[in-house]
C-alpha cells in the first residue's frame, strides 16, 4: 500500500512514525540525490514555520519528521534530539546574541549542511533527501514547496513572523487570522502531488491552521487533495475539547470555529472522506456524519512507539 501523510510538528512526527512501523519496510539506501524512494510512505511537511537564525536555514517541521523517523529525537520534549548539549548557545548568549530560539550542538549541524547546500543551489528537497537518507531514514520526506513560504500570524499587537509568535512569545498572543507568504508563487515541490494520489492520504493530528494549512495554500495542493483518488482520512488534534499539545484550540475559538472534533471535522468536510475521532468524543460522531463523512472511533492519543503503530494500523485498515 502506498501511503502519503500530510504533516508538521509534533502529532505529525509520531504519527509518520507509527505509519513507519506498521508499514514495516526496512530503511532505503537509496542514494539522497536521485529523489526516489522504494519505501511505501511518503510524509509532506510544512514548511511555513522555516527561518533563518545566526545565518543558519532551519526548517523545525522537517526536522521534527526526520529525527522521529531516525530514532534521535527527544521524546520528552516532542522535538529536537536526544542527548542535546548546548555549548555553542551559551557562548552565542556570552557574545550578546539573542538566544530564545533553542539550538542544541548536534542540532546545529543539521542546520550547517542545510544551509550549506542550498548555498549551493541545491533545492531544499534534495537537501532533506540527503539528510534523511544520511540519518538512515526509509520514507520519502518532501518539503510541501522548495519555494518561499512563510507563516504570519495576525495578533492583537500587530502581525508576527511565525518563530517570534510561536517560541518567542510562547503563543500566548491571541491568533486574529493568518497570512501564507509567498503561497500564490509557490508550487509544489517534485513529487508532492504524485504523492496525492496515494491508496491512502492521511492529514496528520497537526493543526490544522498552523501545520496542514500552509501546506494546502500551496498552488494546486488543495484541489489534489480534493480530487484525490485515493482513501483520504483526518485524524482530529482535538480531543475532548482541548488540543493535545499546542495553541489549536485556542486559535479554533479565536477564528470562530467550535473547539471540538465536530470543529476540525467541518474544516476538513470538503477535502477528506474519513474523519478520525477519539473515543472520548464519540458522542460527536453523529454530527461529523452528517457532514457526509465516515466516522472512526478510536484512542487517538499515541504516547510511544506501540500506541503510534496502533493508530497507524487502524488508519491502514480503513482502505
Amino acid at each position: 500500500m502506498n501511503v502519503t501523510l500530510l504533516a508538521g510538528g509534533v502529532g505529525g512526527a509520531r504519527l509518520a512514525h507509527g505509519l513507519d512501523l506498521a508499514l514495516g519496510a526496512a530503511p532505503t539506501s537509496t542514494p539522497a540525490q536521485t529523489g526516489a524512494s522504494p519505501h511505501a510512505l511518503t510524509v509532506v511537511v510544512n514548511v511555513g514555520d522555516d527561518t533563518e537564525l545566526h545565518g543558519l536555514a532551519i526548517s523545525p517541521d522537517i526536522d521534527t519528521v526526520v529525527y522521529t523517523l531516525a530514532g534521535l529525537n527527544d521524546e520528552d520534549r516532542g522535538w529536537g534530539l536526544r542527548g542535546e548539549s548546548y555549548a555553542t548557545l551559551s557562548a552565542l548568549k556570552d557574545l550578546g546574541e539573542d538566544t530564545w530560539f533553542t539550538l542544541g550542538d548536534r542540532d546545529l549541524a543539521t542546520h550547517i549542511v542545510r544551509t550549506q547546500r542550498l548555498r549551493r543551489g541545491e533545492p531544499l528537497s534534495a537537501v532533506t533527501a540527503h539528510l534523511a537518507a544520511a540519518m538512515g531514514v526509509g520514507p520519502r520526506i518532501v518539503p510541501v514547496t522548495d519555494d518561499h513560504l512563510a507563516t504570519l500570524v495576525d495578533t492583537p499587537s500587530g502581525r508576527l513572523g511565525f518563530q517570534e509568535y510561536f517560541v518567542g512569545r510562547q503563543h500566548a498572543d491571541a491568533v486574529l487570522g493568518l497570512h501564507f507568504e509567498g503561497a500564490d508563487a509557490a508550487r509544489p515541490a517534485p513529487g508532492v502531488l504524485d504523492a496525492l494520489a496515494a491508496q491512502l492520504v492521511v492529514l496528520a493530528p497537526s493543526n490544522p491552521f498552523l501545520s496542514i494549512e500552509p501546506l494546502l495554500a500551496v498552488q494546486g495542493v488543495r484541489e489534489a487533495l480534493a480530487t484525490a483518488p485515493g482513501r483520504r482520512v483526518a485524524v482530529s488534534p482535538i480531543v475532548g475539547g482541548q488540543a493535545i499539545k499546542g495553541p489549536a484550540a485556542q486559535i479554533l475559538e479565536t477564528l470562530g470555529h467550535e473547539v471540538s472534533a465536530l470543529g476540525v471535522a467541518r474544516i476538513y468536510a470538503d477535502l477528506v472522506d474519513v474523519m478520525v475521532i477519539d473515543e472520548r468524543d464519540a458522542g460527536l460522531a453523529g454530527p461529523v456524519a452528517d457532514l457526509g463523512l465516515t466516522v472512526h472511533v478510536t484512542d487517538t492519543v499515541m504516547g510511544g512507539p506501540p500506541g503510534r503503530e496502533r493508530l497507524a494500523r487502524e488508519l491502514l485498515a480503513l482502505v
